[in-house]
């Protein structure tokens, strides 16, 4: 059986799996060496990709660690408004040079052959993106001593996530940056303000479940990762705050535009992938952004050429710059550093919590 969430890490610190390159070996272990824990994504790798990464996480390190699955996602999707937003990102391809990309590019992010591995050669925590596995995946990672996370956005999915068996639920508010990991992709969710506050759903989920609760969205401070923790989370999960890091793999552009005065703000949108996923608004979100259908895998395979090649050339007004709403707070720290920090933090907002408490309990 896996050992209880509590011995996993010394600090309540995750490191968010940020996909695309971001979340590798290097900042895994020097997370997990800090004493939170350090988290693989292994988003849009194939199996074998992912393997290497782990070799490579446990030559740096005896600690545990995390690998995150994405699960695989529906294929019923309308050819044809993949076909008119392929059309309207034409004269971007002509303007970088490329092809736009095949969108039939796959849908299950080579899902059964990345458990294949984990079953074979089984990892500390596994946690999973964009919907919850079956009871018999869950069990059968149980058995082998994995400790395993699924996301919610909402409390009826936390609810699946306790159901299927996972030992805890990661609760993702409307604040996170990068993709939204609900289970469906409901297109109801793009209405503005349809999206549920981190503190609220930690609180709503709390008095729904009994799972261990890993809170994120926008935390960037230990004196935020009080405030959840205090609303009843055991562990907070950090991605943007990682992002800048110099262990991170994001592009250089990427980490200057989180503190860049030109970027003023996030927004959730499909501009990039057809699945909402909050980023700093540049100009391929405002251009394309309102016309992206809602087709996940197959917009993001169309856009693969496109992102690289923004990137390729320097220009961040065409890259996927993800970011949660706290983005401005970034600080470029080693990533064992930040983690020092947080702790900091933390310690003295929870300090603080407690002198108000007893200066509560006299005057009354």
């Amino acid at each position: 059986m896996p050992r209880a969430f509590s011995e996993l890490v010394e600090h309540p610190v995750l490191q968010a799996p940020m996909a695309g390159g971001v979340s590798g070996p290097d900042l895994a272990a020097a997370v997990s060496e800090a004493g939170g824990l350090g988290c693989l994504a292994a988003g849009y790798k194939t199996p074998e990709a992912m393997y290497e990464e782990i070799r490579q996480v446990r030559r740096l390190t005896a600690r545990p660690f995390g690998v995150n699955v994405f699960l695989p996602q529906r294929s019923a999707v309308d050819a044809a408004v993949v076909e008119a937003y392929r059309e309207q990102l034409a004269d971007e391809a002509r303007w970088y040079g490329v092809e736009l990309g095949d969108a039939g590019g796959g849908t299950d992010d080579a899902y059964d052959g990345k458990l294949a591995i984990l079953f074979e050669d089984p990892v500390p925590v596994v946690s999973f993106h964009f919907g919850c596995p079956s009871p018999r995946v869950l069990e059968r990672l149980a058995r082998l001593g994995t400790f395993t996370i699924v996301t919610a956005t909402t409390v009826a999915e936390a609810r699946d996530v306790q159901a299927a068996g996972a030992h805890a639920v990661c609760v993702q508010g409307v604040e996170a940056g990068g993709h939204q990991g609900s289970h469906r992709d409901d297109v109801r969710a793009d209405a503005p303000g349809s999206g549920v506050g981190l503190l609220t759903l930690v609180t709503q989920v709390k008095e729904a479940v009994r799972l261990p609760i890993v809170a994120a969205g926008g935390l960037m401070r230990g004196g935020q990762i009080a405030a959840v923790l205090a609303a009843g989370a055991s562990a907070a999960q950090l991605g943007t705050a990682f992002l800048a890091t110099p262990e991170s793999g994001a592009h250089v552009l990427h980490k200057r535009a989180l503190t860049d005065p030109l970027f003023t703000h996030t927004e959730l949108t499909r501009a990039f992938s057809g699945r909402p996923a909050r980023g700093l608004v540049n100009r391929f979100v405002r251009e394309h952004g309102p016309y992206a259908p809602a087709a996940y895998p197959q917009v993001h395979h169309v856009t693969s050429g496109l992102r690289k090649a923004a990137a390729r050339a320097g220009e961040a007004q065409g890259m996927a710059l993800w970011a949660g709403q706290g983005h401005r707070l970034a600080r470029e720290l080693p990533a064992a550093r930040l983690v020092e920090v947080l702790v900091a933090e933390l310690s003295v907002a929870r300090e603080g919590m407690a002198q108000r408490g007893g200066a509560g309990e006299g005057r009354a």
